[in-house]
């Protein structure tokens, strides 16, 4: 079922292989070792914001190329981890303001598109309860639903979301426990409906 589309990146490492010296050949092989052990986790991290699979591989495969773009320039101030799930974020984020420019929808059209797209994507395997939990998610701003799927999902530390989304460890705090009882809440009024 995972299946991520990092075809061009690969292919663009190979050719590097065949005409780069060794030290873009050691680059090469030190990158496609972080794709191999960051794929997974970055693809559900961005599969939980723009929820349709196809579109996940996208964001994924511009988040690598991003890294790659700009491996050179990485200080080591933050873990690579850290590094690369605030592209992933950032890259989520450009995707989302560009699908909704694109279609000038609101943000609520925004998020009835995403359900639609999601409920008809071959790959969504949830229930009608995963169903209802992200119709839930969906009405929560941006940045408050990226928080809530960074700690509920993915159960990151609150210091690792903090560097990675450049914010206080208070205010993350603050905006989960919104985000948890607006979540709670929408949940709560769908049982009773």
């Amino acid at each position: 079922m995972f299946v991520v589309k990092l075809l061009f990146v690969t292919t663009h490492f190979l050719k590097l292989k065949a005409t780069s010296n060794d030290s873009e050949i050691d680059k090469s092989k030190s990158f496609s070792k972080i794709v191999r052990t960051y794929q997974e986790r970055l693809y559900w991290h961005i599969r939980q914001m723009v929820l349709v699979h196809d579109d996940a591989n996208d964001v994924l495969q511009n988040t690598f190329l991003k890294a790659w773009k700009g491996l050179d320039n990485f200080r080591g101030d933050a873990k690579i981890s850290t590094w690369l799930y605030r592209i992933a974020t950032n890259e989520t984020l450009t995707f989302l303001a560009q699908k909704r420019m694109k279609h000038t929808l609101s943000i609520d059209e925004t998020e009835d598109l995403l359900l639609q797209k999601m409920q008809a994507d071959a790959y969504f395997d949830g229930d009608e309860a995963q169903l209802k939990l992200q119709k839930a998610i969906l009405t929560l701003p941006e940045k408050q639903r990226l928080v809530f799927n960074m700690r509920f999902y993915e159960e990151m530390p609150y210091k690792e979301m903090s560097k990675i989304l450049d914010t206080s460890v208070g205010a993350l705090k603050a905006s989960y426990h919104h985000a948890s009882k607006k979540v709670e809440k929408f949940l709560k009024t769908e049982s009773d409906l």
